[in-house]
C-alpha cells in the first residue's frame, strides 16, 4: 500500500479535532542483544529501575512479550513512558541498566494514544481492587 505520507503535526490536530484522547506518549521496544545471559545478569537492576520512574510518573506501563508460539519468553520487552519529547525519552531509555550496559538495544517510538478504556473494579469491604 502507498500514498503519500501525512505529516505528524496534522495526524495530531487531526485526532484531536476529533475529540480523541490525543496523549502523546512514546514506547521503547527493548530486545537482547547477546542471549538471556546478560538480560538475567541486570534484571534486578533494570527492575529497580523500572520501579523508580513508575513511581516518579514516567512509566505508563511495561512489560515483557512472549515468542511468536507464547510459549517462551526470550528477553523482548516493552515500556510505555511519559515525556516531553523525544529526546527525553530517548534519554529515559538510555538510562535503564539493561541499556546501559548493553544486554539489551532499544528503539523509541513516539505514539499517540486515542481510543481505549480502563476499567478498575474496586471493592470497599475487603479494600481489593483489580483492573479488568
Amino acid at each position: 500500500m502507498s500514498g503519500p505520507d501525512v505529516d505528524w503535526r496534522e495526524m495530531v490536530q487531526m485526532c484531536e479535532s476529533r475529540g480523541l484522547l490525543a496523549k502523546q506518549l512514546y514506547v521503547v521496544f527493548t530486545t537482547p542483544t547477546n542471549g538471556l545471559g546478560p538480560v538475567m545478569e541486570h534484571l534486578e537492576d533494570h527492575l529497580a529501575y523500572q520501579q523508580t520512574i513508575q513511581d516518579e510518573g514516567i512509566m505508563f506501563g511495561a512489560g515483557p512479550f512472549p515468542d511468536d508460539e507464547v510459549a517462551n519468553w526470550e528477553g523482548e520487552g516493552m515500556v510505555i513512558i511519559r515525556a516531553d519529547s523525544l529526546e527525553a525519552a530517548e534519554e529515559i531509555a538510555a538510562n535503564d541498566p539493561m541499556h546501559e550496559s548493553g544486554a539489551r538495544s532499544y528503539r523509541v517510538r513516539p505514539w499517540l494514544m486515542n481510543e481505549g478504556k480502563l476499567t478498575i473494579e474496586l471493592t470497599y469491604s475487603d479494600k481489593s481492587m483489580k483492573v479488568i
